[in-house]
């Protein structure tokens, strides 16, 4: 982060090559505020900028992951809930959906450390990452038509991204809450651990991306995301641009020669 830049609702910190982003509202078990979504750009901005930040990780403070929007707002009709339906759209526009498309342009490897409830616009949020690692016992659930609402932040998109449209398509109209073990049988996770290896385990997670050639790490990434609405024309043209650009990098010479020099490459980010 550039010095003298102050996030509110927000804590980022640097541990070596991660950037660890802490959503930091406990008292309103996180949910989005303003400033929230202010700092979750920034830092993700900043996170792009800093060559020495190759992976990302976000959690929450306190007891809750992320718990979407914030009802006492929605029931004052203040901040980003203000407004007629035009204005709303417009504030949803301008405001909250800026998170899902800043994370779908944001090429570095992002895991979600799932420490608490993600519901609502949370679980959205963890389904916009890359990877997901849950602490047991945590619940997840696509809540919004509970409280009379629909997935505003694109988490209709996103869930059914992560776990196939049928899947999605139950959890977000009955409304359920799954438990760790229901989600990790779904895929909706990709592991689930006890509360105090969380953290370690979700910087692991990203560790075992990040020791790979970063600029491949970034266009396999991109790559990926991509190609799944491309016909398969289409997603062999670009993966072969993609592999034209990083076979002339210094990365891949310094790979090939390690495998072949049986030694630990020492990836440049060139």
């Amino acid at each position: 982060m550039g010095p003298g830049m102050e996030l509110l609702d927000l804590r980022y910190e640097r541990d070596e090559e991660l950037a660890i982003l802490t959503l930091d509202r406990p008292d309103a078990r996180n949910a989005y505020s303003e400033a929230m979504v202010d700092g979750l750009i920034a830092a993700l901005d900043a996170a792009e900028a800093d060559h020495g930040v190759r992976g990302v990780v976000i959690t929450g403070a306190g007891r809750a992951f992320h718990a979407g929007g914030d009802l006492k707002r929605m029931r004052d009709s203040s901040g980003m809930f203000q407004g007629g339906p035009v204005l709303l759209r417009r504030q949803y526009i301008d405001g909250i959906q800026r998170v899902p498309r800043r994370l779908a342009a944001f090429d570095k490897p992002v895991v979600a450390a799932i420490n608490g409830a993600a519901i609502g616009a949370g679980l959205d949020l963890a389904c916009m990452c890359d990877l997901r690692v849950a602490a047991r016992g945590v619940k997840l659930g696509s809540t919004f038509v509970k409280v009379g609402l629909v997935p505003g932040d694109g988490g209709a998109y996103f869930l059914a991204r992560t776990i196939g449209f049928p899947r999605a398509l139950e959890l977000i109209l009955s409304a359920r809450l799954v438990d760790t073990d229901e989600a990790l049988a779904m895929g909706l996770v990709h592991a689930v651990v006890e509360p105090e290896a969380l953290l370690d385990e979700a910087k692991a997670r990203a560790r075992m991306i990040t020791a790979n050639a970063p600029l491949a790490v970034r266009l396999a990434k991109r790559a990926a995301y991509r190609s799944w609405d491309l016909d398969v024309d289409t997603a062999l043209e670009l993966a072969a641009s993609f592999q034209g650009m990083v076979q002339n990098t210094e990365d891949h010479q310094e790979a090939v020669d390690a495998i072949l020099g049986k030694r630990p490459p020492s990836f440049q980010g060139r």
